[in-house]
């Protein structure tokens, strides 16, 4: 399992602007329509709300804590732009709903691929994703278990 990292020089972010590391834990960088509270991961500059007439977007922050609504392993490695390690290992994808009414599609970060069961509680967390050629880390949001009591 990837251990929890912060943004700091040793890892850099896989992809710009999709998620921040604060002091209350990881984020998803998103925005929601301040007319029908539609939210959307990644920004996006109008709602696509069929039934919203008054498309006006706010930068949102999502997370960090949600309910596993469904899971597949990754058994075979993902076309490109994906990004990955050299000899590839399957990992987890989960369908993530956020108790701020997001439902987002994400990396599970568990050491055994397909653990995570349907219904458990997840949080994100910036973890590494994979390594560079000059074996510098790329990171990135994914999902972790929480663990009972916490």
């Amino acid at each position: 399992m990837a251990e929890e990292v912060s943004l700091a020089p040793s890892g850099t972010p896989a992809a710009a602007d999709l998620f921040e590391q604060t002091e209350d834990g990881a984020r998803l960088l998103g925005s929601r329509c301040a007319s029908c509270r539609t939210p959307y991961f990644p920004r996006s500059d109008r709602c696509h709300h069929p039934d919203c007439a008054d498309s006006r977007m706010e930068d949102a922050r999502f997370g960090p804590r949600g309910k596993l609504w469904s899971w597949a392993v990754q058994n075979y490695p993902p076309p490109a732009p994906a990004r990955y390690d050299d000899p590839y290992v399957p990992y987890t994808v989960g369908l993530v709903d956020l108790a701020d009414g997001l439902r987002v599609l994400g990396r599970i970060d568990e050491a055994e691929p397909g653990t995570t069961r349907v219904g458990s509680t997840v949080e994100l967390v910036v973890a590494p994703l994979c390594h560079e050629e000059d074996g510098s880390e790329l990171i990135s949001w994914m999902f972790r278990a929480v663990k009972e009591g916490r």
